[in-house]
């Protein structure tokens, strides 16, 4: 199919989603004690839970299906519901989420993919942890923490409800709960994995960042939901 390449990596963001909690920093003394994977969880959860918007720096890193691609951008994120994931290489590839469609796009490509947003959120969503609806340990079964040599920790588990699919998640967060770095592994050996930095909470976030506007020659089709 045509834009296979496309709809894998962009089904691997959505499922990607189920790792990002919507929180704020809660500071911790430097020689606070390794904590328990349900106390570090409780932090990434309390961290985007108490913030309105936020913007951040990433890195995504895709292996796997006989392709291996790096790409970087910027995330921006607007409870309730919106979401923006702007691409700076390649240039002018981009996700939306609004609270009616999410809409993914491809320079070169001379369609536009549209899914409806209910149809994502229908399938036990990983937005709702993006959004702060939910919990990492509620969400994530068999979750375990691991220290790192530089202080921060790596939080892993396997979705439930998806277990068929992702083979495990992997969260790499500081000691007050900020997400580093996302690696999601699926059964088929697809790895998805994205570096975070620069994050910014409570960003001015105009409703006009959520809209997509298809460049001249590119038509909007719908898509089947990106969890399928």
């Amino acid at each position: 199919m045509k834009n296979t390449s496309s709809r894998r990596q962009f089904h691997a963001i959505w499922r990607l989603l189920i790792a990002i909690p919507f929180l704020a920093a809660t500071i911790l003394p430097a020689s606070a004690a390794t904590p328990s994977a349900a106390t570090l969880a409780s932090r990434v959860d309390h961290h985007y839970n108490i913030i309105r918007s936020l913007e951040v720096q990433f890195v995504q890193t895709y292996t796997g299906m006989g392709m291996s691609k790096r790409q970087s951008g910027a995330l921006l994120l607007k409870k309730p519901g919106l979401m923006r994931w702007t691409y700076t290489d390649p240039d002018g590839k981009l996700y939306i989420l609004n609270r009616k469609y999410g809409y993914f796009y491809t320079p070169g490509q001379t369609e536009a993919q549209r899914i409806p947003a209910k149809n994502i959120d229908d399938i036990q969503s990983p937005l709702r942890f993006l959004l702060g609806h939910t919990s990492l340990e509620r969400e994530l079964s068999g979750l375990h923490i691991a220290s790192q040599q530089n202080g921060d920790f790596t939080l892993q588990g396997v979705p439930r409800h998806m277990g068929k699919q992702i083979t495990s998640i992997s969260l790499t967060v500081t000691p007050a709960g900020t997400i580093l770095q996302i690696r999601v592994v699926e059964a088929d050996g697809v790895t998805n994995q994205f570096q975070f930095s620069g994050e910014t909470d409570n960003v001015t976030a105009p409703a006009s960042a959520f809209e997509f506007h298809p460049p001249n020659g590119v038509a909007i089709v719908d898509g089947s939901s990106p969890l399928q």
